[in-house]
């Protein structure tokens, strides 16, 4: 077929390193061994008690202070031992021993414990044992307690139990992170026994900045997806009961599908968090809330979502009924003068990157009504006392959103108030600015209608990665497309020239059909013809542009290996830049997740400035550098692209 894509590359081999495989353990009901008697014993303790687990102390009770080395009498031994037996352990240990919530055994550690204390279902064997101090609970057969520890580690692992060694890394199997806890939500940070202490300041560094209440936030959520997994299957039942296995499966399988992020949160949103949805798709409709949960996740700013009410989330459960828009807002009817909107452009993210006014644009704004793309950094900007309304827009319902928008926004200006219409980016590039522009003018208020431009991404995310559009030598001219046209129609793709850089905007989510109109003829330019055309790469491999025949109108195709970039997030702090060419750029997204919003870079000024790694399908860079002037005053606007080339 004409849309068909080149062979998959053999697995790219992530590099190799020293880091950890972090991980989070269900330890309900599991036996953890802690031997040591202080204040890590009791820290320890605490920590297995918090996951569920049922920790047991193996330590000798403290022993007495020294005494005199002369020999004993009867009846000083005789003390001594009562003495022994009274001396407490440390407070924190006998309040969890008093509370019957640890076990304590008063002797030294035996081998026979590791296969005895354990769970009946997995034959007795402990859970995971903790050497909280090298010298109180392990006995002393060895010439060192160095040694005792050692082998007694070396046991733990021969029989897979995994084991922790205070200040011992190279004897652990598994180390304990630097644990933030709010409700669900567990934040962890580890140096990989560099630096403990390192690892517990990062950690408190990080919880800082989180806004108050995100872990009910993340409570509060979760029960959201169960609700609406709920609706999903009764909507199901009722709607097709001759069906309802077979339906009920697949929504399973859609709701998994869309909200990955619920089961695994190792990877970012999966390559179709954005996938192409046309307006009308039954499929699509039956996950539509699913869908719009999703986007919540990822867009809403983190503030906005600690501080999700109950109303908040009976929004994110409302559905528009299927084939009809979302409902005027009413109109509130005045005698005053109308007020006014203001229709403004964000930037590609970093608030520095505002105009002035549109800063002065949110700061007098009695209504703003963002976009989902506009970014938390943005919005931290407007007042508390000022409403705001975030679109709620999502693959297959992006027109129905829309209009809610517009209504809200009439409602507003009619009232009096001035709107704030904040897009990311500039409003007239891609930004539907002018289609906004046109309905307010044929509600007769095209006088109350003021444009501020934004930078475009288009321009500004290719900087943040190092790209020069335009360069002498490599590229003099710059195309600016969008990928997915109206309705989701994918739009006449452009034909390759080679001194030509083109940006994708709203491309990624169809990549792969992207790729395949880029580098082959579709199907109706084929017809058009009235023959097959040779595809590009099945001779070649794609390596030179398949020129058209004389007095034909059939575009030159782009070459496999043409160089490009995917450019995420651009200008805040969690950037991303992915290298690659057009051979591998569908297959590098799929395996690396999505981190919307992101564009695509095609062109050889792709590599104007870097240099291809050999051997590699695709580089992922991660990160932004900011907009700050360092100490020699060298301007640092510049993302891992720029600085990996100095």
């Amino acid at each position: 077929m004409a849309s068909s894509l080149p062979a998959p590359s053999p697995p790219r081999l992530p590099p190799t390193s020293n880091t950890s495989l972090l991980t989070a353990q269900h330890c309900t009901g599991h036996v953890h061994l802690i031997l040591g008697a202080n204040p890590l014993a009791a820290a320890r303790a605490s920590s297995s008690l918090s996951a569920g687990a049922r920790p047991i102390l193996i330590a000798p009770l403290p022993a007495p202070s020294p005494s005199e080395s002369k020999p004993a009498t009867d009846t000083q031994q005789q003390q001594q031992q009562q003495q022994q037996q009274q001396q407490p352990l440390h407070y924190s240990l006998a309040a969890l021993i008093a509370a019957g919530s640890l076990t304590h055994l008063a002797r030294p550690f035996t081998d026979t414990d590791l296969f005895t204390l354990g769970r009946e279902e997995v034959d007795s064997v402990v859970d995971a044992v903790f050497i909280t101090s090298h010298h109180s609970s392990l006995p002393s057969e060895c010439s060192s307690k160095r040694e005792e520890v050692e082998r007694v580690s070396a046991l733990c692992r021969r029989h897979r139990i995994p084991v922790n060694v205070v200040d011992a890394p190279d004897l652990c199997s598994f180390s304990l992170l630097s644990v933030h806890v709010d409700g669900p939500l567990q934040i962890g940070v580890t140096t990989n026994g560099r630096g403990c202490k390192l690892a517990g300041r990062i950690r408190r560094e990080v919880a800082a900045g989180l806004p108050q209440g995100l872990g009910a936030a993340v409570e509060r959520l979760g029960g959201v997806r169960r609700r609406v997994l709920a609706l999903q299957q009764q909507q199901q039942q009722h709607q097709q009961q001759q069906q309802q296995q077979h339906q009920q499966q697949q929504a399973e399988e859609d709701a998994s599908q869309m909200m990955d992020d619920g089961v695994d949160d190792s990877v970012d949103q999966p390559a179709g968090l954005n996938r192409l949805v046309v307006e009308g798709d039954a499929e699509a409709a039956k996950t539509r809330r699913m869908r719009w949960l999703a986007q919540v996740c990822e867009y809403w700013p983190l503030k906005r979502l600690a501080a999700i009410t109950d109303e908040d989330v009976e929004a994110v459960l409302k559905s528009y009924p299927a084939g009809q828009g979302p409902g005027s807002v009413a109109s509130s009817t005045s005698n005053s003068r109308p007020g006014r909107v203001i229709l403004a452009g964000s930037g590609p993210g970093h608030p520095d990157l505002l105009t002035r006014a549109t800063y002065k644009a949110i700061q007098a704004a009695d209504l703003v009504l963002a976009d989902k793309l506009v970014p938390a950094g943005v919005l931290d900007l407007i007042p508390r006392r000022t409403p705001v309304s975030i679109a709620r827009k999502f693959p297959g319902n992006a027109d129905r959103a829309q209009e809610e928008l517009l209504e809200q926004a009439l409602d507003g200006v009619r009232a009096g108030k001035t709107v704030l219409r904040l897009k990311q980016g500039d409003p007239f590039i891609y930004g539907r600015g002018g289609e906004e522009v046109a309905f307010f003018r044929q509600h007769g208020l095209g006088d109350r209608v003021v444009v501020l431009p934004g930078i475009t991404s288009s321009l500004s995310a290719p900087l943040f990665a190092g790209i020069p559009p335009t360069q002498r030598d490599v590229a003099d001219q710059v195309l600016v497309c969008t990928g997915t046209g109206k309705k989701g129609k994918p739009p006449q793709p452009p034909e390759f020239v080679k001194s030509r850089t083109v940006v994708f905007l709203m491309a990624l989510h169809r990549i792969e059909g992207l790729v395949a109109e880029l580098t082959r003829y579709t199907a109706a330019e084929e017809e058009q013809q009235g023959r097959r055309v040779p595809e590009l790469g099945q001779e070649g491999e794609g390596q030179t542009p398949v020129q058209p025949q004389q007095g034909s109108k059939m575009r030159t195709l782009w070459p496999l290996d043409t160089p490009c970039a995917v450019v995420e997030r651009a200008s805040c702090p969690d950037q991303r830049v992915i290298r690659t060419t057009l051979r591998f750029v569908a297959e590098a997204i799929e395996q690396e997740g999505s981190r919307p919003p992101g564009l695509l870079v095609v062109g050889r000024a792709c590599e104007a400035l870097y240099t291809p790694e050999k051997g590699r399908s695709w580089v992922v860079e991660d990160g932004f550098k900011g907009l700050d002037v360092d100490a020699d005053g060298a301007f640092a606007a510049n993302g891992p692209g720029i600085a990996g080339m100095a």
